[in-house]
């Protein structure tokens, strides 16, 4: 999207604001279809925790995508948004057994990814087909909060614990229609994703009414000028190959599945923030923005960069800023940061804002969630009103002291 363009929504719909571009979307959608092209039965499920509107939600799956959730709250969304249950994989972790059960009378795909779980399950329903969440023991992630396919991960079943799963599997005769794994996010190394595929491969062996391999995702993208990603079409080679040959050792046709987020909708945001303040210090220039950690809490959080860029002044000489919020406690969006020369009543606008971002934002602060606007084929549209105090009052109940 052109500067001009996210100006015109800032005027038209207030600040700060959401805006997501449908047509990036697409184009990450196909991009990654098109790397596996090779393959027969592709399922690009995606990880709707990364952005959860439901016109994203409609969107996503008018492109013929699946969905992965977390939450029986997140297949509700789906089911509301156009999503059948066949479409829909649950993959959850340290939710309750009532919690699994409910899910999976809506007919979602369960996903298991602990043995105590998995065996209550196979126990009770042991018809009800089930995928195994194995933690391949790979540290894979941009991030340590984002690795989670590590030997000390909470999340999956220890590859090392394969035996008893076994056990647990042929004691309860329960059906293991597929096998999963997720290493992290942000993976730089392809190679350390095909040596962790390597580890699902050979723990597929052992199960012989598989219909899929679930792969994760957490491919990279690109953050700042420069900056590295992963290389969707040389993995698309690689494990297609990979993946044709072991279908035919395995016997059987099988649906290779993917679970992106970031990859399909992180690109496609952009966060629009009004300057409130340019403070001069001894040694530093603040711009003090009109929002906080409270909308967009990833630079805090994990030490994100976002690229920030004063689409008010686009072509202006280039200082250095502090970006920061109005929130009551540090929330520093960049340090000492190049962009063009700014003034208050400027507006900035962060890129890379699709994924983990809206999703992520609270009322701390007791401050109101922005709106979010979809920019397709040239209009932008409301998918989320701005918040106002009624939302903040809603469901508190004022009792007599």
């Amino acid at each position: 999207m052109q500067p001009k363009e996210l100006l015109a929504l800032a005027e038209e719909f207030g600040n700060p604001l959401y805006v997501y571009d449908a047509s990036k979307i697409e184009f990450q959608y196909n991009r990654l279809a098109n790397a596996f092209s090779k393959v027969e039965k592709l399922r690009i499920n995606y990880a709707m925790k990364a952005l959860s509107n439901i016109s994203i939600l409609k969107l996503i799956n008018n492109l013929g995508a699946g969905l992965d959730t977390v939450s029986i709250q997140e297949v509700q969304l789906g089911l509301h948004a156009g999503f059948t249950p066949k479409n829909i994989i649950f993959t959850p972790n340290g939710v309750s057994f009532e919690e699994i059960e409910a899910v999976a009378k809506l007919g979602i795909q369960i996903n298991i990814d602990n043995l105590s779980v998995l065996e209550h399950f196979g126990a009770k329903y042991p018809k009800t087909p089930v995928c195994i969440r194995i933690n391949p023991h790979v540290m894979a992630g941009g991030n340590e909060n984002i690795s989670v396919g590590h030997i000390d991960s909470k999340f999956g079943i220890s590859v090392h614990q394969l035996p008893h799963l076994l056990r647990i599997v042929e004691n309860t005769k329960m059906h293991i229609n597929g096998i999963h794994m997720h290493t992290g996010s942000d993976i730089l190394d392809i190679e350390v994703f095909l040596y962790a595929a390597e580890i699902l491969f050979d723990a597929a062996k052992h199960f012989k009414t598989l219909d899929f391999l679930d792969f994760g995702s957490g491919f990279k993208v690109p953050y700042k000028k420069g900056d590295i990603e992963t290389n969707i079409e040389e993995l698309g080679r690689k494990l297609s190959k990979r993946f044709l040959a072991f279908e035919k050792e395995y016997g059987r046709s099988l649906t290779l599945a993917f679970e992106p987020g970031k990859f399909l909708v992180s690109e496609a945001g952009f966060f629009l923030a009004k300057v409130n303040v340019v403070k001069q210090t001894t040694s530093t220039v603040f711009a003090g923005i009109d929002s906080g950690f409270n909308h967009l809490i990833r630079p805090m959080f994990y030490g994100s960069q976002h690229t920030i860029e004063n689409i008010s002044n686009p072509k202006g000489k280039e200082r250095y800023y502090t970006v920061v919020g109005y929130i009551c406690e540090t929330d520093t969006f960049a340090n000492n940061r190049r962009i063009a020369e700014i003034h208050e009543g400027d507006i900035l606008c962060f890129k890379n804002a699709g994924a983990y971002c809206f999703s992520m934002a609270s009322n701390y602060n007791s401050r109101y969630k922005p709106a979010e606007v979809l920019w397709k084929d040239g209009e932008g549209y409301v998918i989320r009103e701005r918040e106002t105090f009624d939302d903040i009052l809603k469901n508190q109940i004022l009792i007599n002291l």
